[in-house]
């Protein structure tokens, strides 16, 4: 069983993530526990809210747990997962809400608790978090006779570490950009390996469209084709932190631009990416029948969406002239009940004029 988790606010964005019935072939929500609401997005709302008495930034713990396939979680599974966690965690009795999402024929369930004492109005700290999930996982896989998934943080035994897997906003960014992070992984492993030094590492990365860039939390960071941000450490394979640190000692950071200074080449990629997706599901829309309706059906369809905004960009412009117009009326030299079409007016370029 996986089981990750972290401390985060934004409850709004939270509750789309969650009941996004277009990524997950089935969402269900099963528990709102210790809330008025009882929706998914009035509940975690709620729960965000009870922080605004206390100064926690980041009210709402966020866990999702992944029983390894083929196995699924019985009902009574499920409910003795969920609140070992809650234990280990100590959120137990906390403000929760469960939904279980179905992608690909696996479930996997979404748990969020509010971090929020309400009789001391603090939060429950979060330190330790991920050995925390990886001792109930453990703890899990010997109670339901799962085979177990091996972690990073408790019963090592020896083993070797296991890869990084990606974080959420990595795997969101490859989502947006088409670009897989193991791509560029073993892209600028390659480059590293072959470089002598910082410098000769700077140029490769430059030919093969990368750009290094003065990080805002670490040192360097690198910026992809598609105007992805990837950070230098994380995308070179088996080289820790210091030992990168000591190679690229032959840069100075001052000398390299920061994310900022590099913004507009960063929104110019993102929106050439963008485009070029866009093209591609056109593309795939307009060939996914094999036939010519199918196709004619598809292309119909994408000019009344362009034709449908374009009507509501008119009907926009005429709103707001219509809005200027009797806004002059109202607060200029004329008023709307005072006006007479024979009465003698300033003409534009000086004089007077009468109207016909």
């Amino acid at each position: 069983m996986i089981i990750k988790g972290k401390s985060r606010s934004g409850a709004g964005g939270l509750a789309a993530h969650l009941g996004n019935a277009e990524k997950n072939e089935r969402v269900t929500l099963l528990e709102t526990r210790g809330t008025v609401a009882q929706d998914l997005r009035g509940a975690l709302v709620e729960m965000d809210a009870i922080a605004l008495g206390t100064r926690c930034t980041k009210p709402l713990y966020h866990a999702a747990l992944s029983p390894a396939m083929p196995h699924r979680l019985t009902v009574e599974q499920r409910e003795e997962a969920i609140d070992a966690l809650e234990e280990k965690l100590g959120l137990t009795g906390h403000p929760r809400v469960v939904v279980m999402h179905e992608k690909y024929g696996r479930e996997h369930i979404h748990v969020v608790w509010s971090r929020i004492d309400l009789d001391k109005m603090r939060a429950i700290p979060d330190s330790h978090n991920y050995r925390k999930h990886e001792e109930v996982a453990r703890d899990l896989e010997r109670r339901f006779g799962h085979e177990r998934v091996q972690g990073a943080h408790v019963e090592r035994d020896g083993v070797v570490r296991p890869a990084r897997t990606p974080s959420r906003a990595e795997l969101r960014q490859e989502e947006r950009t088409g670009i897989k992070g193991k791509d560029v992984r073993a892209e600028i492993t390659g480059l590293f390996r072959s470089s002598d030094n910082a410098d000769a590492f700077k140029a490769a990365l430059t030919d093969k469209g990368y750009i290094l860039a003065k990080g805002d939390k670490r040192d360097f960071v690198v910026v992809d084709r598609a105007g992805g941000i990837h950070s230098l450490a994380r995308r070179i394979e088996g080289v820790k932190a210091a030992e990168l640190r000591e190679f690229m000692s032959g840069i100075s950071r001052n000398d390299v631009a920061s994310l900022a200074e590099n913004q507009a080449v960063i929104d110019e990629r993102r929106r050439l990416a963008h485009e070029a997706t866009d093209a591609a599901k056109k593309e795939k829309g307009y060939s996914g029948g094999g036939d010519y309706v199918s196709q004619s059906s598809a292309a119909q369809r994408d000019h009344s969406k362009r034709q449908r905004a374009l009507d509501d960009k008119m009907d926009k412009e005429i709103s707001d002239r219509m809005e200027r117009l009797l806004g002059d009326y109202s607060s200029g030299r004329e008023s709307v009940d005072d006006w007479e079409p024979d009465r003698p007016r300033e003409a534009p370029g000086g004089g007077r004029t009468r109207s016909r």
